[in-house]
């Protein structure tokens, strides 16, 4: 029996049409809170989200990428390695207004495409466009969209964070400087102001933006703790962000002109490089990105990969 048929089954045997109400609503993604991903050697680096809950997390260490649907746990192999050139992928980007998902792939050994940052259909998952990163020895990591359609791009390797025009055919730099160096994570937190963290360096720094869409200036945050690593970070409203650190943290942050607060929202025992919110919750994802950059772990059995989930604080 379905819901609606059994509510109006209570309905009439209980006369509290109210009960309906509770029995006939739709399950939303704040029913789940943990999801283990298929498979082994998934190694996800970054994760992103659209507002109907569909969560997508890519794959660090098989090349792919995985959609999971609004409120269930399984994860389906959406976009297959190779695809557009697909290689190790990085940064994860649902773009909404634009209707992209933009992805940062990277050349780890010396076969397959250069390292870029591509985008595909976000509806699809069909493939659309490549964009090589300036410069000889690049990373790229993560992305962030402006309101104006222009992409900005993470290059850790570089120190830099490059961008991509509305309708430009190659990425330019948009701020290179020492403050920079180790950039990962980033998000906006207004039309012309870009955060950008430090996974090497352990900082948070926010870079204004000027009319021509590069870096005018640059500040170095002070903040009220430690950082260990910080990677994924997604702006959740005004002022508020989420921030993955891979000692296992995910954090509230909220900025107020030069002013960093940080909050523990959840902490888990691997390192977890990812973030993202979707339908009042935030989540954060597994890394276990020890297990590739240590050679004493490169051996061992990474186990399976979780993905977890709390209320985003109001």
């Amino acid at each position: 029996m379905n819901k609606i048929r059994l509510c109006k089954s209570m309905s009439r045997a209980i006369g509290i049409g109210a009960l309906c109400l509770a029995f006939a609503g739709p399950l939303t993604a704040q029913n789940v809170t943990e999801i283990t991903l298929p498979g082994t050697r998934v190694f996800p680096e970054s994760i992103t989200s659209t507002p109907d809950g569909t969560l997508i997390v890519g794959s660090f260490g098989r090349g792919d990428v995985l959609r999971i649907a609004p409120g269930k746990t399984d994860a389906e192999e959406w976009i297959k390695p190779g695809t557009n050139g697909l290689n190790s992928v990085l940064g994860v980007f649902a773009d909404e207004k634009n209707k992209l998902l933009w992805l940062c792939s990277n050349k780890m050994g010396t076969t397959g495409d250069p390292t870029a940052v591509k985008t595909f259909d976000l509806a699809t998952g069909a493939p659309k466009d490549s964009y090589v990163l300036p410069g000889d020895r690049t990373l790229c990591n993560d992305i962030a969209v402006a309101s104006n359609g222009t992409a900005y791009i993470t290059d850790t390797f570089g120190g830099a964070v490059d961008m991509l025009k509305r309708g430009a055919k190659g990425l330019e730099v948009a701020a290179k400087d020492p403050l920079l160096a180790g950039a990962d994570g980033l998000a906006f937190g207004g039309k012309a102001t870009l955060y950008v963290n430090s996974v090497t360096a352990n900082k948070i720094v926010r870079v204004d933006l000027g009319a021509d869409g590069k870096a005018i200036k640059i500040t170095d945050l002070e903040l009220p703790r430690a950082l260990d690593r910080p990677d994924g970070m997604r702006a959740i409203g005004k002022g508020r962000f989420l921030l993955a650190e891979n000692s296992g943290k995910m954090s509230l942050v909220t900025f107020a002109g030069d002013r960093v607060t940080l909050t523990t929202l959840k902490e888990v025992s691997a390192s977890t490089p990812a973030v993202t919110a979707t339908r009042g919750m935030a989540w954060v994802a597994e890394g276990k990105l020890n297990y590739i950059q240590d050679p004493a772990m490169k051996d061992k059995d990474p186990g399976t990969f979780k993905m977890y989930a709390v209320p985003l604080p109001k």
